[in-house]
């Protein structure tokens, strides 16, 4: 008899799935999202396509957008997904490119206008040398943010409304990526930067530019040529020819090395970047396997001076270079509201309402809420009713002939708990911004 196969688990359970064990430590997730699909046009189309580069890995890289997608169905499918950023690209209908970044599942939405960009491949055609798609992309950049706090922040006078925005705007850009530990994150898993630097503007407007780099590192005091007999060096060309230099010509290797005319390690030409751009890392080793015996002695902390000093013979310096690879945005921040991109208004630089004006609205969404939760009263008595008036006929009817007025019910339902959509837009909403925008220019003429 032919034994059966027992199956063997092959990978490990994770953490990262909602709704188990560790879902608090699960890494964010985003979506970049291009709303209205072929109306944005082919530039802010690939735009969002560079984008979805820049959050690599944990994003949504083959998300596929249509017409007939709303972004009550993005919404929809973020909770069971994991999804925590949504970011949302579009274009009004005065050509004005218009950039939310979202947290689901409850909000807030920041707006911003993109007044400039450039795309990846414009980039990449200005510069001498561009990078390459490798594996930088198999781990998240690591996200460096400057000038996010102003000076006045802390000052008792400051605006209150401009440190909440700061506030604000800090907290949802440091959750886009995962958290990085010192002690446990890898130098070698950090190849790309995300910089976000806010620009200081007279007006008191708030800008923000976005650049992204890659990050290459050189042995520094080593000239090129020098470096080109380094097997890690040599292992970047194999793919190329000529990894290695011809010195069929030559009668010593100082010729080679020496020849300034050649650009060689002593032509001021080869030098590397300047001392602040140099670093120093532990250099990586082969070490032997210990034994427990001799794992014990380590641990007894007899050799701890012989390990500094090895430790210490191990660094060396190196030139750390950025490469931009794009896409690159000027970004200027003109709204944020509650929920996603359906709440209230909390901040708008065009529009300023009054006192009175602020008392109203709040009223009008107080009584809106009260409506929907006496709509969700309404609906839940409905479900429970139809439940016991199912329950009866079966016995009744011995389970009978209810089925067809049973699923008109259901149907019935079904309609009723579409109301609750009722309250997310169908579209972004710029043509609110854009409204906004000719408001406020009446209101300076």
């Amino acid at each position: 008899m032919a034994k059966t196969r027992k199956k063997k688990r092959t990978h490990v359970p994770s953490n990262d799935v909602p709704g188990k064990p560790g879902q608090a430590n699960r890494h964010p997730k985003s979506m970049v999202i291009r709303m209205g699909a072929g109306d944005v046009g082919p530039s802010v189309t690939q735009l969002a396509k560079d984008f979805r580069t820049v959050m690599e890995p944990d994003t949504a890289s083959r998300l596929k957008e249509r017409k007939a997608n709303k972004l009550k169905d993005y919404i929809a499918m973020a909770g069971p997904l994991g999804v925590t950023h949504l970011f949302l690209f579009s274009r009004s209908k005065t050509g004005n490119v218009h950039f939310r970044v979202a947290l689901a599942p409850r909000g807030p939405t920041i707006t911003f206008r993109v007044e400039r960009y450039a795309l990846a491949k414009d980039i990449a055609k200005a510069q001498k040398h561009p990078r390459g798609g490798g594996k930088e992309y198999l781990h998240a950049p690591l996200l460096v943010m400057n000038n996010f706090t102003s000076q006045t922040a802390g000052e008792p006078n400051a605006d209150p409304i401009k440190k909440q925005l700061e506030s604000l705007t800090t907290t949802v850009f440091q959750g886009i990526f995962p958290p990085i530990s010192p002690q446990t994150t890898s130098l070698n898993s950090i190849k790309r930067i995300l910089l976000l630097n806010r620009e200081s503007q007279a007006d008191g407007t708030y800008v923000i530019s976005l650049r992204h780099y890659a990050i290459t590192t050189r042995k520094a005091g080593v000239s090129k040529r020098v470096r080109r007999f380094d097997p890690s060096e040599q292992r970047l060309r194999e793919k190329k020819t000529g990894a290695l230099p011809n010195l069929g010509k030559l009668d010593d290797v100082a010729d080679y090395i020496l020849d300034p005319a050649a650009g060689g390690y002593t032509s001021a030409s080869e030098t590397e970047l300047d001392t602040d751009a140099e670093v120093e890392v532990l250099q990586s080793t082969t070490q032997r396997v210990l034994s427990r015996r001799e794992q014990q002695k380590q641990q007894d902390g007899e050799k701890d001076k012989a390990k500094a000093a090895d430790a210490g013979s191990n660094v060396e310096k190196r030139a750390v270079k950025l490469v931009e690879l794009g896409p690159r945005m000027r970004l200027r921040m003109v709204k944020v509201e509650e929920g996603i991109c359906e709440g209230r208004v909390m901040w708008n630089e065009f529009v300023k309402k009054t006192k009175v004006e602020e008392k109203e609205l709040d009223e009008k969404w107080e009584q809106r809420r009260k409506e929907k939760e006496a709509r969700k009263k309404q609906q839940k008595e409905n479900v429970e009713r139809k439940k016991m008036l199912k329950k009866n006929t079966k016995a009744n009817a011995g389970g009978g002939g209810a089925d067809g007025e049973d699923d008109d019910d259901e149907e019935e339902w079904d309609s009723d708990e579409l109301e609750d959509w009722d309250d997310v837009n169908d579209v972004v909403g710029d043509d609110e911004v854009e409204a906004e925008d000719d408001e406020d220019e009446e209101m300076e003429g």
